[in-house]
């Protein structure tokens, strides 16, 4: 079992290289505009009480209805470097929110990863390659749960680019309560009416040279089956894909995430997950294969009662996750 000062050296290392990935350094192609040539603030779009937005993919399906809570537009933020995108949206962190969000999401591959199971076990033992490598559990491990409702009070911004069709994408700040009715483990469902709170940064800026993709959270998660664990938790992600390089660097086209879940009791860790990835552009079109590679480490801890049996040690798992980058 990973010690605590093992877990927290290691947290401490990723928040520190996350921070020097926010950096405007130029190993990101991204160049801090001189003050005296900055361009003026970028105007908000028209007014619009609702604004739904769909955003598919094979692991994270969401569809969102903003709703306007004043009478005030999404602001534009226009063009800015990485740090600045954090910035701007830490200092719209939601003191007051402005908007609420509603969204409903599916996990589509690791629900897929529960019908399988169920409906073709043989298929499932089959892919059974290893002691600790199922690939179809490597393909569809790193989410707890096949679907989710959502709501965020705090704050949006818009980053498209004024004059540019081009330049497109969501930022979000605030307060996040989400809800379920079912908890994924070794891909089979489990009833559990589970409840989480977060605070949280995310957002996708996309333009004709790259794709920025960040999510920062701190948060809890509450489970209604008394068998699984409550947890705090701490998570980061950075993902980019560069159309345009501008230099050769390790960053381009490449991401990462981590999360460190701690028991809710006494703060001891129980789960980290890990993920890099490195994506492929298909020559001028604005898509990406992407390959992510990375693992899943639970303590014996997580279950209790029922769902413990027969496990006496702590998992590892593989994750192994193709995906399409739009």
């Amino acid at each position: 079992m990973m010690t605590g000062t093992r877990a927290s050296s290691l947290l401490l290392f990723l928040l520190v290289f996350t921070v020097l990935l926010a950096a405007p350094a130029g190993s990101f192609g991204e160049q801090a505009v001189p003050a005296d040539n900055q361009q003026p603030a970028a105007p908000a779009e028209e007014f619009r009480r609702f604004k739904f937005v769909f955003e598919p993919d094979a692991y994270y399906t969401d569809l969102d209805l903003i709703i306007s809570l004043t009478k005030a537009p999404i602001p534009h933020l226009g063009e800015m470097t990485e740090s600045e995108i954090y910035g701007a949206l830490l200092s719209r962190a939601a003191v007051i929110p402005q908007f609420m969000v509603v969204e409903a999401s599916i996990n589509p591959m690791p629900y897929l990863g529960t019908s399988v199971r169920k409906h073709n076990p043989d298929f499932y033992d089959h892919a059974q390659v290893s002691g600790s490598f199922n690939w179809v559990k490597a393909l569809t491990a790193g989410f707890e749960e096949p679907w989710a409702f959502s709501i965020l009070a705090g704050n949006v911004a818009n980053f498209r680019d004024p004059g540019s069709k081009d330049t497109k994408g969501l930022g979000y700040s605030g307060y996040l309560v989400s809800a379920g009715n079912y908890h994924i483990k070794d891909n089979v469902l489990i009833k559990d009416d589970w409840r989480e709170f977060e605070w949280k940064i995310k957002g996708d800026r996309k333009s004709p040279v790259k794709k920025l993709s960040w999510s920062f959270r701190v948060g809890a998660k509450l489970h209604g089956n008394p068998d699984i664990t409550d947890i705090i938790y701490l998570s980061v992600r950075r993902s980019r894909v560069d159309y345009k390089p501008e230099e050769p660097s390790l960053f381009n086209n490449s991401g990462f995430e981590y999360t460190y879940d701690m028991d809710k009791r006494n703060l001891n860790g129980i789960r980290h997950y890990f993920l890099v990835d490195k994506k492929w552009p298909f020559g001028k079109s604005q898509e990406a294969f992407s390959l992510a590679f990375g693992f899943v480490w639970e303590s014996v801890k997580k279950y209790t009662g029922e769902l413990a049996a027969g496990r006496e040690k702590n998992d590892f798992q593989v994750i192994l996750r193709p995906n399409i980058e739009f």
